[in-house]
């Protein structure tokens, strides 16, 4: 089976769009403003942009708020070639705690992280479909830790589900990353060290430890 090219299927639907001069509107989920700061500066020149901010997995809330403020204020200071606006949800863990249910000891990467995945795309897609957004995406694809495959899977199940176009990406391709890790810089944006989930916040101290651990032990 041929392994699907994620950021060249976004790269030829890009080009069409370009080609017909048209500007369509996009709902773009974002986990934090370092994720979002490549995508909005690669994508804006092509869309309007509504910027989601909908994580129920952040915790605890202080870090919720951290990361909110932080995308308001790269998006109010980006000179953006269209117009980013952003929505953020109601914050509620309860929903991701449900949701992830029974799954609390898997490891990170596994089958807790694809549920979040789901869980997010889901609300993106539903909310692209209700108010008539001509795509929806995700930020997620820039990191390396994150499961291209897996996200785009769930995002076109999702644009199915809901009667909605889904944007495919790899964000990472094209060195995304290293040019999100440079606006972070040029921006002084907060770089979280985990994820967002207690669980992921659990396991990077606990990586630290070990490291540390290690390096006493030389």
């Amino acid at each position: 089976m041929n392994k699907v090219n994620y950021q060249l299927e976004m790269d030829r639907l890009l080009a069409e769009l370009r080609s017909e001069g048209r500007v369509p509107s996009l709902l773009l989920h974002v986990c934090c403003a370092p994720c979002s700061s490549y995508v909005l500066e690669y994508l804006s020149s092509f869309f309007e942009i509504t910027v989601l901010f909908y994580n129920p997995n952040i915790s605890p809330e202080s870090e919720y708020r951290k990361r909110a403020s932080e995308l308001q204020r790269f998006i109010k200071e980006y000179p953006f070639e269209h117009p980013v606006i952003i929505r953020e949800s109601v914050y509620d863990s309860s929903i991701f705690y449900a949701a992830v249910k029974g799954l609390e000891d898997e490891p990170e990467r596994g089958k807790r992280c694809h549920v979040c995945y789901a869980l997010r795309l889901e609300e993106t897609a539903r909310l692209a479909s209700e108010f008539h957004f001509d795509y929806f995406a995700t930020t997620l694809t820039l990191s390396p830790l994150k499961d291209a495959v897996r996200l785009n899977d769930i995002g076109q199940a999702m644009g199915m589900k809901y009667h909605t176009a889904y944007l495919p990406s790899d964000f990472k391709k094209k060195e995304g990353y290293k040019r999100s890790i440079v606006l972070s810089s040029q921006f002084g944006l907060y770089r979280q060290n985990y994820c967002g989930c207690v669980f992921s916040r659990k396991a990077t101290r606990s990586a630290s430890a070990d490291a540390a651990s290690r390096v006493s032990e030389t």
